[in-house]
């Protein structure tokens, strides 16, 4: 499966951005599909994950009641709905998928990635 992040940019502290993951190549309705971010000079973390069915989604303190993730199978597309965004949400923000279809806040669980979208929140 391929998968295509968009939908970054430059945007003020406490507005909204949603951002999109397509996948081609196969359908996405099997997989677990999660957001990671990187922010420069740092590691890789954990957004949120959403497992096969959307029964489940998880979502660290950072981003928690703040962010929202969603699928529609249909377009095959998974999105990122970040509202009140902070200086310290700034990175490239990358969609992965799981094929097992539970998810997880490992990064290693993941085989397949977006190339990534710069998300740019300035104070």
């Amino acid at each position: 499966v391929q998968l295509q992040a968009s939908g970054g940019g430059l945007v003020q502290a406490g507005g909204s951005l949603r951002l999109s993951c397509a996948a081609s190549g196969s359908t996405l309705s099997n997989y677990a599909m999660a957001w990671f971010r990187q922010a420069p000079g740092k590691e890789r973390d954990f957004v949120s994950f959403i497992n096969w069915s959307g029964s489940r989604t998880y979502y660290p303190d950072s981003v928690k009641g703040r962010f929202t993730i969603s699928r529609d199978d249909a377009k095959n597309t998974v999105y990122l709905q970040m509202n009140s965004l902070k200086p310290e949400d700034t990175a490239v923000y990358y969609c992965a998928a799981d094929a097992t279809g539970h998810g997880s806040s490992n990064s290693r669980q993941y085989p397949y990635w977006g190339q990534g979208t710069l998300v740019t929140v300035s104070s």
